[in-house]
This record gives structure tokens, C-alpha cells and sequence, in this order.
């Protein structure tokens, strides 16, 4: 039987060892850290664009189609207050996520059927900023009733 003493230890090497990096290569390391934050930010919660009006038929209704795939497309779509309006969504993406979109101040949800177009009647409505999104709350859209 082998009996091990404290002075039979040997120290042991430690399996890594910080190197010293030059203080400009961490300066710039923190810099893109930040410059990619910000982008990353801007690209998932920043205005991208105007928006899209929706054109007005013959009845009357504002009516426009939202292409659904990997995103909407537009995404932020514009319309007059106080005019009923057909939203037309056109799902091309098989993703489950994008399966379902919901507007949560008009308490309306619709089923987006693969390779389908679906419409979605709104009564008229006042001056405001609208948003929906999928069911996952991941893709998301706005629209805007000026």
C-alpha cells in the first residue's frame, strides 16, 4: 500500500495560462463587442423604413398583402384611421412559428395555412401603433393607422 505525504506532492502545472494580450487588440475587441450589440439591437427592434400604405379599393377598404417568410414582408404597413381595412397574409415559410399571426390589441389571431393566402377583415380604428406577431412572439410586424 503506497502512502502519499504532503512533501511527495509535487505542484502540479495548471492545465492553461493566461497569455497578456496588447491593450489596443482588447480596445478593439471591446469596440466590435459594442458595434455588434448596437447593430443587433437596431436590426431587431430599430424602424426599419416608412412602411408600406395600403392601397384603397373601389369599397372602400384599405387592403394590402404581407408576404409571410422568415419575416413579414412589409413589415410595417401604413393606413388611414377611422377605414375598414383586409390584411392578405401569404405564407411560403414551413416553419411552425410563422404558422399563426396575432394582433393582440384587436384580440385577433389567424391560422396562416402553407402556400395559402389568408385575409384578415379590421373594423376602422383610430390613430395609433398596432404591432403583431407570430405565435412565438419571435417575427413581428407593426401596423401604423395615421
Amino acid at each position: 500500500m503506497t502512502h502519499l505525504f504532503a512533501a511527495d506532492l509535487v505542484k502540479a502545472e495548471p492545465l492553461w495560462r493566461a497569455i497578456e494580450q496588447p491593450m489596443a487588440l482588447k480596445a478593439l475587441v471591446a469596440i466590435v463587442g459594442v458595434a455588434l450589440i448596437a447593430w443587433e439591437l437596431w436590426w431587431f427592434l430599430g424602424r426599419h423604413g416608412g412602411g408600406v400604405v395600403a392601397r384603397e379599393s373601389e369599397a372602400g377598404v384599405q387592403e394590402i398583402t404581407i408576404t409571410v417568410d422568415g419575416g413579414y414582408a412589409p413589415s410595417r404597413i401604413r393606413v388611414k384611421a377611422g377605414q375598414p381595412m383586409r390584411l392578405a397574409f401569404h405564407r411560403i415559410d414551413p416553419s411552425g412559428c410563422v404558422a399563426q399571426v396575432i394582433f393582440p390589441d384587436f384580440h385577433k389571431t389567424l391560422d396562416l395555412p402553407l402556400d395559402a393566402t389568408t385575409s384578415l377583415e379590421l373594423p376602422p380604428t383610430e390613430a395609433g401603433t398596432y404591432p403583431f406577431h407570430c405565435g412565438m412572439n419571435m417575427v413581428r410586424g407593426v401596423l401604423e393607422v395615421e
